[in-house]
């Protein structure tokens, strides 16, 4: 595993993190909360997709095979509901202007070979239990034109209850998600926390600094790894 490339995801989580509070304060164009959510959000994007790299070099992956994205996929408008439509007027409209009924969807990153959909991955730099509804759906449609996916949830922090955040080998989870996820089986969703300790909102890590263990950027690299190798 390319321990530079580890290091490098932590040097730049740590440099980004230690100096988003005083970037926000000094830029008086944006609001403070908008700033601190955008590079948050896009420190998780930045991690993963390296995460991704990673994990496909890992396996001795070409790199030539491998593409990552956030292009979005038409989900068509599904057949029985418009048949089930009582006014024959609308319905007939649909039906003859079919090929316009859909809707335009993606996730923060989806993992190509060969120019197959293989992995989607939702990034967040924390989530909690009405977010992940959210992210359910998202897959669950997805899942409709493209079932063989895998879907992952990777987040810096957690805050959807039970032990997402304690970092252990073997998470059991929370009541509300488990139930949740249980209304998606055919989702099947990996969550992955990096940062120890439950999220709270009056400690933000921009000012209560949390370290990135190396562990757990291999430990994500070995989860993606073990995903992609029946693609070699």
């Amino acid at each position: 595993m390319n321990e530079n490339k580890i290091e490098e995801i932590i040097k730049t989580y740590e440099s980004i993190v230690k100096v988003v509070d005083k970037k926000a304060r000094e830029d008086k164009n944006r609001s403070y909360g908008g700033i601190i959510r955008s590079i948050k959000g896009w420190l998780q994007e930045y991690m993963t997709e390296e995460i991704i790299k990673l994990a496909w070099d890992n396996i001795k992956g070409d790199a030539k095979r491998l593409e990552i994205n956030s292009k979005k996929h038409k989900i068509p408008i599904q057949r029985i509901y418009v048949e089930n439509i009582k006014d024959i007027e609308i319905k007939n409209y649909i039906l003859n202007n079919i090929k316009k009924y859909y809707y335009s969807l993606s996730v923060d990153k989806q993992v190509f070979v060969d120019n197959k959909f293989v992995l989607g991955i939702e990034c967040k730099a924390y989530t909690e239990n009405a977010m992940l509804k959210r992210i359910l759906v998202d897959f669950s449609l997805l899942k409709t034109s493209y079932p063989e996916i895998n879907c992952y949830l990777f987040q810096l922090e957690s805050q959807l209850g039970g032990d997402y955040s304690k970092l252990n080998k073997k998470t059991y989870g929370s009541y509300p998600t488990h139930t949740l996820m249980s209304y998606f089986p055919e989702v099947n969703l990996n969550i992955f926390t990096f940062l120890e300790g439950e999220r709270k909102v009056d400690k933000p890590i921009n000012k209560y600094f949390k370290s990135l263990n190396k562990n757990k950027i291999k430990e994500a690299v070995e989860l993606l790894s073990f995903d992609l190798k029946r693609y070699l």
